[in-house]
């Protein structure tokens, strides 16, 4: 019973900063690749960042230099840290995570439930 719960989402101003969060849950044997994605209305659904266990990171171009992602394997969370956010920004993010849950051992993508960033003066 794998869940992903994103957390950290809301209304911020341009130039501001958000720190997202998404943990999971549930009878989890180990979890590999993670990422961040995002979706504005009337556009595709975008990886913007994603992690490996050993905590690799890679990101879209145009939020390399302002958005960090993170780990921590012990609490199986990750983070994304958003700086200097823009209108641009304005989406619902989701978490996406590779699981191998004890129910199955085979491997298994898990979306969260998304959680609406807001960039707005």
């Amino acid at each position: 019973q794998v869940q992903l719960v994103e957390s950290g989402g809301g209304l911020v101003q341009p130039g501001g900063s958000l720190r997202l969060s998404c943990a999971a849950s549930g009878s989890i044997f180990s979890i590999n690749d993670m990422g961040w994605y995002r979706q504005a209305p009337g556009k595709q659904r975008e990886l913007i960042a994603a992690i490996t266990r050993g905590s690799r990171a890679s990101y879209l171009g145009s939020v390399k230099d302002r958005f960090t992602i993170s780990r921590d394997n012990a609490k199986n969370t990750i983070y994304l840290q958003m700086n200097n956010l823009t209108p641009e920004d304005t989406a619902v993010y989701y978490c996406n995570a590779m699981v191998v849950p004890f129910s199955t051992f085979v491997p298994y993508t898990y979306w969260g439930q998304g959680t609406q960033v807001t960039v707005s003066s």
